[in-house]
């Protein structure tokens, strides 16, 4: 009998914790573009162009939304140069709306740091290869990457730079 009262209790507990829920709402390109600041004689370079991809994110909880909504932007920035000339710089801001409900302040984080962009990634790259295909220059294949590897090097960094600012304060 104690058995059973104590089971309901912790199947009631249960019932009122909600569970964790993610859904992609919408996936959208908030900005695109593509200069080719040496053309038309970049079409005449031979050879391979040196690539260069550098990758932002920032995230904001969607104002007024009480369904936890989130609006995560991935910047993607493609850098080519030929020599010493830049053959083409192609940017998009691909972003997306999610919905993040039952998750604590941790597993948040990380959904919004790392399954967020992975998500976002794909589309991005479609967007970057079709930019630079159409302004007439060979096909670019980006890599895939390892958004949770990229999370865990920023946690680490970040951890890094607080200890070094409490050393700091500590010799001050």
């Amino acid at each position: 009998m104690a058995d059973e009262k104590h089971t309901d209790e912790a199947a009631a507990e249960q019932a009122q914790q909600p569970t964790a829920q993610f859904q992609v709402q919408k996936i959208y390109v908030r900005d695109a573009s593509l200069e080719l600041p040496n053309a038309p004689q970049i079409f005449r370079e031979t050879g391979d162009a040196e690539i260069n991809m550098n990758l932002s994110q920032r995230v904001s909880e969607m104002q007024g939304s009480a369904d936890g909504v989130h609006e995560v932007v991935l910047t993607v920035t493609v850098t080519a140069k030929s020599g010493d000339k830049t053959a083409y710089l192609a940017e998009v801001h691909q972003a997306g709306l999610f919905a993040i409900v039952g998750m604590d302040e941790r597993q948040k984080q990380f959904t919004l740091n790392t399954l967020c962009p992975h998500i976002l990634y794909p589309y991005a790259c479609r967007v970057i290869s079709g930019l630079v295909t159409d302004g007439g220059l060979p096909p670019l294949v980006l890599q895939p990457l390892s958004f949770e590897q990229i999370y865990a090097q920023r946690l680490q960094q970040a951890s890094a730079a607080s200890a070094e600012g409490v050393e700091a304060q500590g010799n001050a």
